[in-house]
This record gives C-alpha cells, structure tokens and sequence, in this order.
C-alpha cells in the first residue's frame, strides 16, 4: 500500500519546491505507516518518494535508482509524470541520496535485477494520480465548486461547467494546504488515457533526461566531483586474492613529481563481502601522478591460499564435481528408476562457461570527502545503501554520518552495485586528511575486480521409447555466498534460482538437479544476467543436442520438453526456499504456456525450417529470467576457417507490461552485444593465483565489426504485470549462437567461449 503525504513547506524541502512549492510524498506499503497522520511533524521528511511543484508550475520528481544509460531517469518519472497529468517538458529530475529512510519506507535504492520498473511502478503511479487529486482539491477550493467537476490534464486543472481553468503553478499555494487524501480516494488512470506510458512514441531523444549530458560529456560520473584539496589515489593490490603486504618501499614513487604520500590499506578479515581488497594507495595531485607512483612501488606480497589458483586444474575439478553426485537441490519422481528400466538409454554431455569480468566503459571510481567523523561520498553505484553501510562497518562510525550521492554510471553490469572502491575512497580520505577521488584503471578492474562465476555443468537424460523419461543436471561453481561464508562449497537459494532449479521441462517425469563442490579462491559478483547464462546454455544446447540424437526437430521436441501450459508447483518436488527473483510466486509463477509462446514466435518470425545457403545456420533458444519469458533466434554465417558472423538475431520477449517501449528496444539491442560479447570472447583464466588477462587486447569486448547489427524485437503484448527487461535477454543468445554453429557446420559447441579454431578444427 502507498500513503501519501503532504510536505509542503517543510524546510528540508526548500531546496527542491522553493518556500511556496506543493511537495507530495508517497510512502511504501509498510502495515505499520497505517493510521499515522497525513501531515507528520515539522521539518520531518517522512517519505520516501516525493513530487514537487513549485509556485512557476515546474514539477521536481525524485528518481531513487541509478542511471546507468537504462534510461530509469526518465522512465520511473515519466511514470509518474502520466499519472499526474504533467507536462513531460516542464518536468525535472532530483537524483534521490542514501538516507535511512529508504529503507524504512520500503523503497529500494539498487539498482540491479531488472526490477525498477516492476518493483515501483505501482507506487510511483499512486503518487502521480495523488498529485493529481490534490491539484484538483486545490482548484475547487478556490472556485467554490465539487473537487469531482475539477479534472486535470496537460498540466492545467479545469472545470467544464464555469469553463475556468488554472496552471498547475497558479494552485500551489492553496495545495500546500490541504491535507493528502487517502490513498483509497485516488484512482489511477485506465491504460486507454496513459500519455507516456508504454507509448514508444512519448520517448523522444528530447525527452530523455540525461542523453544530451551523456552523449556530449556534460554528465557527472563516478571521477567527475571536483572538491577543493582533492588528491587523486590509485591502490597497488595483490595480484593473488587475499594477498596482503609483506613490505614495501615507496622512495621511487616520491621522487615522482605529483606524488604527496602512500597509504597502505589494510586486508579485512574473513568475511569480506564488499569490503576493500587491501594494498598500497599512492595519493598524488592528479591522476598521471599517482599512476606514475604506483609503477615505481616496490611491494613484496605475502603467498596467500589461493596462489595456488591454476584454471586448468580448477576447471577440472569444477567438470568432476558437476559429474559426480552432489548436493540434490530438486527431486521429481526417480532418475534411478527411469535410467535403470531395460528399454531405456542414458545420454549424457557436459558443459562449461569460465569466469567473467564486467568491464563498464566507466572503470570504479568514488570521491570521499571525511570531516570530523563524518563522510560524504560521490560515487558511481548501483547500491548506495550497501555503499553507505560498508563504509560505516570499516570506518567503525554510525550509518547516518556517512552521505552517499549517486553519479550518472558509465555501464555497471552488476560489478558498481559492489562497494569496496568507495570505501578505499573513503579510508583514504580519512588517513590523509583531505578529500580523495578513488580511480580504478581497465587493468585493476580486469585483474583485481568481483568475477561471473565459472561454472560446470554435466546433464544426463534418460530416453525411453523415443521421449525422455529422465533428467538428471549437476551444477559445480563458487558460490558468491563465500564471500560471507567462506567455508560455502555449494550456491544457495538465489543463485539455484536463477534458471536452474526451475527448469521448465515440465513434460519428464523424473528430475534431479544436483549441486557439486566448489572452492572459491577468488571474488565473485553479480554480472549481468548472473547464473542464468551458463544454465541456459547448458538445457538449450542438451536440449538441441538431444533432440539431433533421437531424430528429431529441435524447436518441436522443445516445446514436447516444455509440455502443455502449466504452472510449475517446485514446492512438490522438494523445493522450500525458491527465490523467484524475490518476488511472490504468486504474482509471478512459472508458466510453462508464456515460455512456449515465445519459443512459437521465434520459430515463425526467424523463418525456421527454410532451407539456409551453405555455411548458414538457425539456433534458436528458450529462457525464463527476472520473471520474463524469452526466446532468440540466431542466424550465422560460418567460413571454411571457422569464422562467423551473425547476420540476424530475433528477440521474442514477453515481459508483461513495458512501460518504456523504446529502452525496451534499446536494452534488446544491447543483450545481443553483450550476449556476443560472452559468447565470443568472455574467458578469465588464472595462472599461479593471478588472473592472466589485463584489458581489452587480451579481454576483447563486442567491437562493430563482429557484433550483431541486424537486431529484431518482436514483444507478445499482454495485461500481465511488469517484468524484467535489462538482463533476461542476454541468456538465450550463446545457446542460440552455439545451435546455428551446429546447423551452420555440423560441429558441437559446449564450451565458451567460442572461437573460430574451435569451429575449424576437425
């Protein structure tokens, strides 16, 4: 449930509406905000999302999440904007900073999962149209009429009867005084009068909030705060994790001219998190210099109990783990019984993907600035709150002496809702005395940064009379849950939540998913799309695979997998904690008839089962993620030498409700280029503990000349509630990829990356 409130006048605010502005708070659903007044204390600022409208009519949204070219800045306020009838071009957006309250009124500040959109849309269309009503109230108060005469639109209030209208300016000063109506009173506006949103035609290169600054270098981002007496570090850290400093000498880098001092950084104990990794800061004038200085520093590094880290041998172990029994996660029926029968067959192949780095265009970076116990913080995050209360754990001060302002974010990806470079920031701050901008390179990114977990995977099925009977899928990968729980050997509910163990062949009998050991040796972290990639390339390339071994067309025995429409009850099969992206179940099921549907439409709009020229291949794949159900076709082109370019990709999404058709489109486009860029290139690899790549010549991203241009979206429309947008297109792609290699060539793909000698070879 949404309270409202009405803020007007309270000095908190006067930065934002002016002395005489009409400020309206919308407060999230917690049972115990019921019965408090609607107008709290004095100076008070009791609510967690608010709107402004000051005396000259412009309006003031305030955004809680971060932009990191999504487009949320206009997006949620735009949502906003509809329900109250605004005037998108007199409208401004205030970034929201991390303060408790947040937190206390339900609303999140992170920025990650795909879920802004599905997780405030409700309450941000409740505080539009209760903006709405009171602008309205206001009208009829001073023209003496009933508050139901009064309807307002393209910011104006008017009353048909007397044929009087008003500015939304000329009613501010009476709407500050009235008190918000319950919540119950305030209707929001059927779908057929919305004006922004879902209308792709409403998100105009004008319109969006921050596209000129991005574009031109107007933008604030993470290294963009400028403070009086800032000193510029860089951190010199253990190429092995967890390796701390044994000594170093840093007569050299003094002798640099810029450099004023080093730091040493201290390694936190076992739990880490998010905290710092430990090393030596060189604090100089600019960036130049503290660069310099880093590459004349002397430091000996302790050993440490991952130097030991060698990817071949890991990779091994991860392969063995994921074969072997481990952990059983979901059980339906008897896989025993099924493989055991004497008519049936046991087909079995494995899979791997190997670790990733995020790579934003925008390495970390976060300005500090620490005062009498207090810090203030300018950083480029997705999780400001976790930033906020990481730096209080290590700088042991209270949570509310620390201030978080958000920057615009060059990319994130997962890797900037991680706080550790702003606690650098803000430890060094403190050590020297001044304000500090904290700068990552590419290479410290690369080299020392939070990793996609490598993963393993081997699945078996048991093929009985011509249908599968049997399927057994093991998993082994380090669980980020080590970062907490050092001694964690398996994933936990999140990560068995993100695609597999709601597998979605709903048509097999028996089925178990299990869990093998893993050890974690280095940082793991959210990457976009997270444990969704390697499990949908492990079931969609079994799966194709499968379908080849028995004779069959891959898309129909697909679909035969999926089974008839069904909601997927994981509760019978041994399942107590199934995350479902932190939503309820209920709302949000497992609906085997949407993941059908979208596995159709790609099947028809690719042009599947028409005959290809020679060296030409279709693959398609299937996914649900972040609550949405996604299929892809790819088509590729394969030369004799194995290389291949992908000549067209068909994206077919159901996400329920898209409030912003046009990012949707654009965040399509996106996901084929990172979905290439992992499927092409993605690979860290370790050597003695340390990671062996370093930037983007030996780590190479999606460039123009091998990324997928020819990008189609094609969205089932539906009355079905906001769903995920951002990361649940990007898992289908290197299935889908991986099957036209093999109908292209004949060739199997079960491991990425996918390199052209690997295509050529045999």
């Amino acid at each position: 449930m949404t309270m409202l409130t009405n803020l007007s006048r309270r000095t908190v605010l006067k930065g934002i509406a002016g002395t005489g502005g009409f400020v309206i708070g919308a407060r999230i659903g917690a049972d115990q905000l019921l019965g408090l007044p609607a107008n709290a204390a004095e100076g008070k600022l009791d609510a967690n999302l608010f709107v402004a409208v000051d005396g000259d009519g412009s309006v003031t949204i305030t955004c809680a999440r971060s932009e990191m070219g999504q487009g949320v800045r206009t997006s949620l306020p735009m949502i906003i904007a509809d329900e109250m009838e605004a005037d998108w071009a007199r409208c401004s957006v205030v970034q929201a900073d991390a303060e408790q309250k947040w937190n206390d009124f339900g609303q999140e500040l992170d920025t990650d999962g795909s879920r802004s959109v599905r997780r405030d849309i409700n309450h941000l269309r409740a505080a539009g149209a209760g903006a709405r009503k009171m602008l309205e109230m206001a009208a009829a108060e001073m023209w003496g009429v009933p508050a139901e005469e009064c309807v307002a639109q393209n910011h104006r209030v008017s009353h048909a009867p007397s044929g009087r209208s008003a500015d939304f300016g000329e009613l501010v000063a009476t709407a500050s005084g009235l008190e918000a109506p319950d919540p119950a009173t305030v209707q929001v506006k059927d779908r057929s009068d919305w004006k922004y949103i879902a209308n792709e035609s409403a998100y105009t290169p004008d319109a969006y909030v921050d596209l000129v600054d991005m574009t031109t270098g107007k933008g604030t981002f993470g290294a963009d705060t400028m403070l009086d007496g800032m000193k510029t570090a860089v951190v010199a850290r253990s190429p092995v994790y967890r390796g701390k400093v044994e000594s170093y000498d840093d007569s050299a880098a003094m002798a640099i001219t810029g450099v004023r001092g080093t730091v040493e950084l201290p390694m936190p104990e076992l739990p880490i998190a998010f905290k710092q990794l430990g090393g030596v800061a060189v604090i100089a004038d600019n960036t130049w210099a503290a660069l310099e200085g880093r590459k004349a520093l002397q430091v000996q590094w302790s050993d440490s109990e991952n130097s030991a880290l060698d990817s071949p041998s890991y990779d091994a172990a991860l392969r063995k783990a994921a074969a072997e029994p481990g952990t059983t996660i979901r059980e339906r029926g008897s896989y025993e019984l099924a493989r055991d029968k004497a008519s049936a067959q046991e087909f079995t192949r494995e899979y791997f993907v190997p670790f990733f780095i995020h790579t934003p265009m925008e390495p970390p970076a976060a300005v500090a600035n620490y005062q009498d116990g207090k810090v203030e913080i300018w950083a480029a995050s997705q999780h400001p709150m976790a930033v906020r209360d990481t730096i209080a754990e290590v700088l042991g001060i209270e949570k509310e002496n620390v201030l978080v302002h958000i920057t615009l974010l060059g990319g994130g990806f997962g890797r900037k809702s991680k706080a550790d470079y702003a606690v650098e920031a803000a430890y060094l701050s403190r050590e020297v005395g001044a304000p500090v901008r904290l700068v990552w390179t590419r290479e410290d990114e690369v080299q020392n940064g939070y990793y996609h977990a490598a993963s393993a995977q081997s699945i078996s099925a048991v093929i009985d009379a011509g249908r599968v009977s049997g399927w057994r899928h093991g998993v082994a990968f380090p669980s980020i849950l080590g970062l907490w729980v050092p001694e964690q050997k398996i994933g936990f509910n999140i990560e068995h939540g993100l695609g597999l163990i709601d597998m979605p062949y709903n048509s097999i009998e028996n089925i178990r998913i299990e869990n093998g050991d893993a050890n974690l040796h280095t940082r793991i972290g959210w990457y976009r799309s997270v444990n969704n990639i390697q499990h949908s390339f492990a079931i969609n390339s079994f799966a194709n695979e499968l379908a080849h071994e028995i004779g069959r067309d891959p898309v129909e025995f697909q679909l035969e997998l999926i089974g008839e429409p069904a909601i997927i009850d994981l509760t019978k099969e041994g399942v107590e904690d199934y995350w479902n992206y932190g939503d309820p179940i209920e709302d949000y099921p497992i609906d085997t008839g949407r993941l059908a549907a979208v596995l159709r439409k790609a099947r028809d709009v690719s042009g599947y089962g028409k005959s290809l020229p020679k060296g030409h291949g279709l693959g398609l794949a299937v996914h649900r993620s972040f609550l949405s159900y996604i299929a892809q076709a790819v088509r590729v082109q394969v030369a004799d030498d194995g290389n291949y370019t992908v000549t067209r990709v068909d994206t077919v999404l159901d996400c329920g409700l898209g409030a912003n058709p046009e990012r949707i489109r654009a965040q399509c486009e996106g996901a084929a280029v990172y979905g290439n860029t992992i499927a092409r290139f993605g690979q860290i690899t370790y050597g003695q503990g340390a990671v062996n790549e370093s930037n983007f010549h030996d780590y190479p991203v999606s460039r123009i000349d091998d990324s997928p241009l020819n990008v189609h979206l094609h969205r089932i429309e539906n009355d079905h509630i906001p769903s995920g947008v951002g990361e649940p297109m990007v898992p289908p792609f290197a299935p889908a990829l991986a099957n036209a290699i093999f109908d292209a060539t004949g060739k199997r793909i079960r491991n990425l990356p996918i390199r052209p000698e690997d295509i050529a070879a045999g």
